[in-house]
Parts: C-alpha cells; structure tokens; sequence
C-alpha cells in the first residue's frame, strides 16, 4: 500500500513537472513570437531607414524574413565595397598629389644643391683669384728688386772674365815653375853646404900647411917633374903631336874645345831646328785651314782661339733647338688625351675642375686650335733644329784638326822645344869629354889655383847664397802672384755663379707673374660663368618653392577631406552593420527554437519521466557513495590548486623583477637626459648634414644625367657610326701593345739582371788580377792594393761612375789628388794589364808607350818582372803580342831576353827628319 503510495506521489511529482515543462515551454513559445515581432519591426525599421523598397505585410514568414536578411546582407556588402573603393581612390589621388610633391622638392633639392656646389665653386675661384693676385704681386715685388737690364751684360762680362783668368792661370804654368825653381835651390844650398864643408877644412888645414911647407917644397917639385911629363904626354895627344908654346897653349886649348863643341851640338841643333819649323808649317797650315772653314760657316771674322766656345755654342743651340721640338711635341701629344680626359670626365685635365658643357666646347675647341697652330710650329721648330744640328756636324768634323792643332802648339811643338833644350844639355854633357884638356889647362895653372884656394870657395858661396836668396824671392812672388790669381778667380767665380742664379730667379719669377696673369683671366671667366650660373638656379629656385608649398598644401587640404568622408561613410556602414548584426541575432533566436521542435520534446518528456524516475532510484545509492568521495577529492583538489597557484605567481614575480632590473640597467646605460638630448641633437645635425649632401647629389646627379642624355645625343651623330666595332679593335690593339710591353719589360729586365750579373763577375775578376799585379810590382809600403769600383748614376739609364781606390790597412781612400805620378803611371799599366787579361784572350796583342814614364828604377824594375809574367803565362798562347815602345834602355834590356824574342827594333831619325828603323840582336 505504502509503496503504491509512493509512487503515487511519485507521479504526482512528475506530472507536476511535466505540467511546470509545458508552462513553461508555453512561455517560451510566446516568447518566441515576441522575437518575431521585434524581428520583423526590425526589418521594417532597416528598409525605412536606409530606403530600401517596399515590404511585404507583417507577420513575416520564415523564407521571407531570410530573403529580407539576405538583402540586407548585401546591400552591407555594397557598403563595405564601397568605402574600399572610396578610401582606394582618395590613397590614388593622395599618391599622386605626393608624388608630385615629392618631385617638386626633388626638383628644388636638385637645384639647390647645384646653387650650393656653385656657390662654394665661386668661393673656391675667390680665395684661388686672392692667393693668385698675392703671388703675382710677390712675384712683382721680388722682380722689381731685381735689375734686369744689366744681368746678362754683368753674367757675359763675368764669364769672360772667367775665361780669361783660368787661360792666363794655365798658361803660367805656376806649379812647375815653383818646382823648377826649388829644384835650383835645392842645388845650390847643396853646394853652399859642400863649400862650407871645404872651407872649414881648408881653415883647419892652414896652420898645418905652413909647417909642411918645407917639406911639400921638395915634393912639389917632383910631383911638378913627374906632372909636367904626363901633362906633355896629354898635351901631344891632344894637340896631335903638335906642342905650342906656353903662351898659346891655354888659346890653343880654348879653340879646340870650342871647335869640338860646335861640331858636336851643330849637327843636333839643325836637326831639332828643322823639325821646329816642319811643326810650325804644320801648325800654320791648319790655322789656316780651320780659318777658311770657320769663315765658310760663319759670316763674321772668328778667331781661331775661341774655336771650342763656338762649338760649344753651336752645340748649345742645337741642344735648345731640339729641347724645343721636343717640348712642342710633348705639348701636341698631350692636345688629344686632354681633348679625351675632357670629353670622357668632363673635368679638367690638369686641376680636375668640373666643367658645363658649354666649359668643355670651349676647352676642346681651345685644345684643337693650338693643335693645329702648333703643327706649323713644330716644322719650324725641324727647319731651325735640322740648321742648327747640321752646322754642329761640320763644326764637330772640324774639331778634330782643331785638337791636333792644340796639340801642336801645347804638346808637340814643346816637346820638340824639350828635345831641344835636353839636345842642349846633352852636348853640355858631352862637353866633358874635354874635361881632360881642361884638367891640362888646370895641372898648367895649378901655382895660381893653390893661391886662390882659401878666396875662390868664399866668392862661390857669396855667389850662390845671393842667387838662393833670388830663387826664393822669385818663388814667393811666384806662389804670391799665383795665389793672387786664384783668389780673383774664385771671387769671379762666385761672383758669376751668384749672378747666373740671380737670372735663373729673376726668369722663375717672370714665368710666375705670366702664369699667375693667366690664372687670373681664367678664373676671372670662371667666376663670371659661376655668378650667371647661381643667377640662372636661383631664377628657376623661386617658383619650384612656390609649387612645392602649393602641392603641399593641396595634399594636407585632401588628406584631411578624405579622412573626414571615410569617417562618415564608416560611421554609416557601422551603423548598418550593427543594425545587420542584431537582426542575425533575432534569426539565430528564431531558428533555435525552432530547431528543439517544442511539441516533439513536451510528449518525449512524458515518456521519459517514467524512465527517470526508475533511473533516480538506481543513482541515489551510488550518489550517496560519490558524494562522500566528491568531498575528500574537492578538498585535495584545492589544495593543488592553490599550490599550483602560488608557483606561477611566484614565478610571475621573479619574472617581473628581472625585468625592472633589466629596464634600470637599460636607463643607467642610456644615460642621463642631458646625455640623451646631446645626442639627438647630434643625430639631428647628421641628419640635416647627410640631407645637404643629398641635395648636393642630387643636383650632381641632374648635371651627369644632362650629360648623359647631351652624350647620347652626340653618339647619333654620324661620326660615331660603328663606334663599338672600333672601339673593339683598339682595344684589342691597346691589349697587344700592352702584351708587348709587358713581354719587352720582361726581356729588358732579365737583359739587364744577365748585364749587371757581368759586370759584377767582371769587376770581381778585374779587381782581383789588379791586386795581384800591384802587389808583386809595387816596391813601396805605403798602399797595400788597389781596386776599382764602380758607382751606379742612375738606374733608368745604367751609367756607372768607375773610382780608383787605394787599400792601405783597413782604410780605404781614393787615389785622385792623393798619389804621385810615378803611382799614378804604374796603376794605370796595372788597370791596363788586367783589362788586357780580362777581356782579350782571343785578341792577345798588349801595347805600352812608354810605360816607364814617372817610374823609379823598383818600380819599373817590378813592372818588366809582371811583363815577363804575363809572357811566361801566355807563350802558350799562338795569338799573344808584347809591343813596348820606350826610351828606357835598361827596362827594355829587364824585358828583351832570349827566351821570348830574338831581337828589338831601333827607331831614330836623320838629318832631314826621316825615321830610320834598325834591326838589334838581344844579348843575353
């Protein structure tokens, strides 16, 4: 009973249920008409509002409200095309009013980039026209101090002046008239010191002399019988048998002695004589000959002493002459490339200035007219340099018989005059010959000789201390009138050499004031172009400006009328679409519940109340268990939670915490706010610097692009027709040309590395044989060796300066104004030798002249030792000749033995000046 009570109530509750499900799914039902209604108002409202057409009767059916919507859907669609289309066309005109601001301002920054480059330009040309007009005005001061007219007379003047006193310097011959002298003096006081010797002895002999008196009386008086016999004997022989008289006798021997010493010294004396007048007629013959031939080439009389300062002179001209042509070659060779580096760079060739196209016309057409001039003077320049070079030639073949001329008048016609004199003293010598008549003649008076004993060595030493003391007076004014001429003509010297470097100045200066003339007139026009140039920019600045601000100004006017429009119609399209939205809203509402189908769920409901019910009852027991469970797990569930919760806000704090302490150390290193405005400030005026250089770009960039298109119009002229084929081909040309160098530059340098490898081998080799001749010839101790050495001058053209040097220890000295002559003569036959020996072993013939000129007997003994050396060493050889010339009889006696030739040549001459040749056997 109970339990059908239960479920009694049970169903009860349920039916209750199910009546509280149907009210209140009643109540859903009406409130789903009420969102029909508002949905359908809402679509009313929409069309009346934004004019949409008409509209069917309400209520609206499902189909119609979905087609309403879907209308409203599009017409959103329309709007939202619409504003883009509107905002794509306001960025179109906006882009376009920008771009042409933007070109405007291009255009502006261009120019005034150009006005800038123009203006430091003209800045440039000032300070260049101030610095030019200080320099020509100090160039002018400096000119005008200088006296012009007379620097030429005063340098002519002072040069042959120059001139002058070295000829009367050379021709005094000071230095061997001082040694001639010394050499007497030396003589004499030998002689005064013999007879002051013999003096001193006579004295100390006269108290002995008186007590051997007696004695020597009687010994005198045979010594008197026994001379006068052997002086009868002399006297016969002498005066061929003849005996005359004693009052003839010393007349009889005067008169022979004079007989035998002009028959001695006539026959020498023609014969020199002759030869001294053959020179002269020589001499004369050739004066006259170079005179005719100077006359022929010279209109006015000349001199035949100033012969080389002609010559000198021609060669001069001839040298400036071609100095000229080739400066003027040089200058036309440079016309083109300037004319290219011009009209490539468009830039000055020499001081790289830019230049307007109008500059570069006038500089091409400048360069092309002095081309052109200068072809006419370049063949001038030939004509003069082609006279002048001709006229040197015949001077130059002339040179020759002027040379032997000077030879015979400074070398020949002395060393006959030598030969002469050493004749002279050579019969001097021969003179004694008849010394023993003159010791017949001194037996004869020896009573009167012993008289005058004791009073002739005093007169022959009073005679000869005056005559020492006149050589060294004459030595002292010698040396006394020599230093006088030198120091005048080292003061003219300088003088000369101050006034050649005062005209050199004073040209220096000229050629400053002219250039710095034409500098002025070029900068001149420069600054002239510049100021049109700026004008012209500044003219065509002005409405640019103007433009640029107008298009500014239109762009900000649209920009903000633009913005102002898409606000509006954006407002209008976000109205819409809320409109829209809240429409889909209601829809969404309607179609959900349409979706739960009501009545379907009202009768499954009270199906399944039963069904719950019966469910509940199984559930409650496992409900009780789960919940006693469900407490536990919410309780453990919390504190997870909560665990959980406090480790990610803690992390989240140690997070936040090393971002503060990034973010401090970030300001600490930025610095202050003083730092940070000194640097914006900074960037700021590098901003305003790199924009001025833009703009200065810029406008370099319009000029090159003006060129440019200038240029592409220039190439469609018909001259640069097939200009690449051509460009092609020289360059192809230029590349083998450079191949070519190249490969010369490669020959030239192993050529001259295999030269200089030569040399140095050869010098070694040289320097080596030298040693060893000099050291098994010289005899002295003063210097151990010597060698040569060469010094190279300049390595473009390989010129060498070649020294001799002498070795003594470990000091090394050069041999020029420290040596005598003989070490002179002896290094020279050394250098020779070892030439010889270096390079003549296939041509082995060896010629001396004279080798034992300045040579003391070691040394020339010591060099015919080396000589037979050198002949041991080579009589191996087939082709080795020795030819020695030499007046040395005794050095060619050392040299000419058995063993190496078998006889010698003898050349002397006869009465009439013929050479005569004998034939001599060497003697051992």
């Amino acid at each position: 009973m109970k339990d059908e009570e239960t479920k009694s109530s049970l169903l009860s509750q349920t039916i209750n249920d199910s009546m509280r499900e149907i009210g209140k799914l009643q109540a859903e039902a009406d409130a789903h008409n009420v969102v029909r209604h508002e949905r359908d108002s809402t679509i009313q409202k929409i069309f009346t509002k934004h004019n949409l057409g008409s509209l069917p009767d309400a209520p609206f059916s499902n189909d119609v409200a979905v087609n309403l919507t879907n209308r409203l859907k599009m017409r959103l669609l329309d709007l939202e095309k619409d504003l883009q289309d509107k905002k794509k066309a306001g960025e179109m005109e906006l882009k376009f009013l920008w771009e042409r601001y933007v070109a405007v301002n291009a255009r502006c920054s261009e120019i005034e980039g150009q006005r800038q480059a123009k203006i430091e330009s003209k800045f440039g040309i000032s300070k260049r026209i101030k610095e030019k007009e200080n320099e020509r005005d100090f160039a002018e001061q400096e000119l005008s101090n200088l006296n012009l007219a007379h620097i030429d007379d005063r340098e002519r003047n002072l040069q042959i002046e120059v001139e002058r006193k070295t000829l009367v310097l050379g021709e005094r011959d000071y230095e061997s008239t001082i040694n001639q002298k010394r050499t007497e003096i030396f003589s004499i006081e030998q002689k005064i010191r013999a007879l002051y010797r013999e003096k001193d002895v006579l004295a100390s002999d006269s108290e002995d002399r008186v007590k051997l008196d007696l004695k020597k009386e009687e010994l005198e008086s045979c010594k008197r019988k026994l001379k006068k016999m052997h002086v009868l004997y002399k006297i016969r022989g002498v005066l061929k048998g003849r005996l005359p008289s004693e009052k003839d006798l010393k007349k009889e021997i005067a008169n022979t002695f004079g007989r035998e010493r002009g028959k001695i010294g006539a026959d020498e004396n023609t014969d020199t004589k002759a030869h001294l007048s053959k020179l002269q007629k020589d001499m004369d013959a050739k004066r006259r000959f170079l005179d005719s031939k100077l006359q022929s080439l010279i209109a006015a009389s000349l001199d035949i002493d100033s012969f080389p300062k002609f010559l000198l002179d021609a060669m001069e001209k001839r040298d400036v002459q071609k100095s000229k042509y080739n400066i003027a070659d040089g200058m036309r060779q440079m016309f083109d490339p300037f004319e290219r580096v011009a009209r490539a760079h468009h830039i000055c060739p020499c001081c790289e200035r830019p230049f307007s196209p109008n500059e570069e016309d006038e500089f091409v057409q400048k360069q092309r007219v002095k081309s052109a001039s200068s072809a006419e003077h370049m063949k001038l320049l030939a004509v003069e340099c082609s006279n002048a070079d001709t006229t040197f030639q015949q001077l130059d073949k002339l040179r020759m018989i002027y040379e032997e001329y000077v030879k015979l008048g400074k070398e020949t016609m002395p060393l006959a005059e030598k030969t002469l004199n050493e004749l002279m003293e050579e019969l001097n010598q021969k003179t004694q010959a008849f010394d023993d008549l003159v010791g017949v003649l001194a037996h004869v008076k020896a009573d009167k000789d012993a008289v005058e004993a004791l009073v002739q060595p005093a007169e022959a030493l009073n005679a000869l201390q005056s005559k020492r003391d006149t050589l060294n007076t004459e030595v002292e004014n010698l040396r006394e009138e020599q230093r006088f001429l030198n120091d005048d003509l080292s003061n003219i010297q300088m003088r000369w050499h101050a006034l050649r470097e005062e005209k050199l100045k004073a040209s220096s200066i000229l050629h400053k004031v002219k250039k710095a003339e034409e500098d002025l007139v070029l900068l001149a026009e420069d600054k002239t172009q510049a100021d049109l140039d700026e004008k012209h920019l500044e003219d065509a600045l002005g409405p640019l400006v103007k433009e640029k601000e107008k298009l500014l100004q239109e762009h900000t006017s649209l920009k903000s009328k633009l913005e102002k429009e898409y606000d509006e119609q954006a407002e209008r399209k976000r109205s819409f679409q809320q409109e829209i939205e809240t429409l889909l809203t209601l829809n969404a509402r309607i179609k959900d519940r349409k979706a739960q189908g009501f009545s379907r769920k009202h009768t499954l409901s009270e199906s399944q109340l039963q069904k719950c019910e019966n469910r509940k009852q199984e559930i409650s027991a496992d409900l009780n268990k789960s919940k006693e469970l469900l407490r536990n797990q919410d309780q453990l569930k919390r504190n997870i939670d909560d665990n959980l919760n406090y480790r990610k806000t803690k992390a989240e704090v140690d997070q936040l915490t090393h971002e503060i302490e990034s973010l401090e150390e970030k300001v600490l290193s930025i610095g202050s706010m003083s730092t940070l405005e000194a640097d914006l400030k900074r960037h700021l005026q590098e901003k305003e610097r790199l924009l001025s250089e833009l703009n200065r770009c810029h406008g370099t960039l319009s000029v090159y692009q003006s060129n440019i298109s200038k240029h592409k119009l220039d190439l469609k002229q018909s001259q640069y027709n097939d200009i690449d084929k051509r460009y092609f081909n020289q360059l192809i040309q230029l590349k083998t040309t450079e191949m070519a160098n190249k490969d010369l530059d490669r020959y030239y340098s192993a050529l001259d590395k295999a030269l200089m490898r030569f040399h140095t081998m050869k010098m070694e080799e040289i320097n080596k044989i030298i040693k060893e001749l000099w050291q098994q010839t010289y005899r002295g101790q003063d210097i151990d060796y010597i060698s040569i050495h060469s010094d190279s001058e300049g390595a473009g053209t390989r010129s060498y300066s070649y020294r001799v040097l002498m070795q003594t220890g470990d000091a090394e000295l050069e041999m020029r104004g420290r040596c005598s002559a003989g070490q002179k003569v002896l290094a020279s036959l050394i250098i020779r030798l070892a030439l010889a020996e270096t390079f003549c072993l296939n041509c082995g013939i060896l010629a001396l002249d004279e080798p034992t000129t300045n040579l003391d007997g070691p040394n020339a003994e010591s060099l015919a030792a080396a000589l037979l050396r050198i002949m041991e060493d080579r009589k191996g050889q087939e082709n080795f000749q020795l030819i020695v010339i030499t007046h040395d009889e005794r050095f060619a006696q050392l040299i000419g033995q058995r063993q190496h030739a078998e006889k010698y040549y003898r050349v002397t001459k006869d009465e009439h000046q013929h050479s005569i040749i004998e034939v001599q056997d060497i003697f051992d």
